[in-house]
């Protein structure tokens, strides 16, 4: 029997206690149905209601996940609309400064000038690139490809389907 740690807290001091209970109940009577000990043990322990509120808990937390995911999506669109924007500006003040031979623009909180960018790689034909420029992509395994294998009932050496663990079905609706 494990005992859960009671240093994670209320919940695992209750969950130790529920299973004492459960332990002292059964041995002093064996022949008890699981329903009748079920209930026994929620009657005088506060587990179910903790637990209860555990998931309340957890309910509220995704929530709040969910609304800073959609507020962080709608920040990094207007992020970049205004990274777009700034861009868009630069580019204006540029040709401006070009068109009328505007070499510097001296104000009280800044000073802008033109000058002569370093000079970008144009690739004209990919294809006759020598390969030593190239660089070998490490080998990525194909976990979709190698889980429906398994899935479809085909032995891979190296791999093998894990047994399924429990999960926490929460509904709301």
């Amino acid at each position: 029997m494990s005992i859960f740690p009671s240093s994670i807290g209320p919940v695992g001091a209750e969950l130790n206690k529920h299973k004492v209970f459960r332990d002292q109940l059964l041995a002093e009577i064996p022949y008890l149905d699981e329903e009748t000990l079920a209930d026994t043990l929620e009657g005088i322990t506060d587990l179910h209601e903790m637990l209860a509120e555990v998931i309340r808990s957890v309910l509220v937390d995704e929530a709040l996940v969910a609304g800073l995911s959609t507020r962080l999506l709608d920040m990094k669109a207007r992020l970049e609309r205004f990274q777009i924007r700034a861009k868009q500006k630069r580019q204006l003040v540029l040709q401006a400064m070009t068109e009328a031979n505007i070499g510097k623009l001296n104000e009280n909180d800044f000073t802008a000038s033109l000058r002569q960018g370093a000079p970008k790689l144009e690739v004209t034909a990919e294809e006759k690139i020598p390969k030593y420029y190239w660089n070998a992509q490490p080998p990525k395994l194909d976990r979709q490809g190698l889980l429906a294998a398994l899935k479809a009932g085909c032995d891979v050496e190296g791999a093998i389907m894990g047994s399924p663990k429990a999960q926490l079905s929460v509904r709301t609706k």
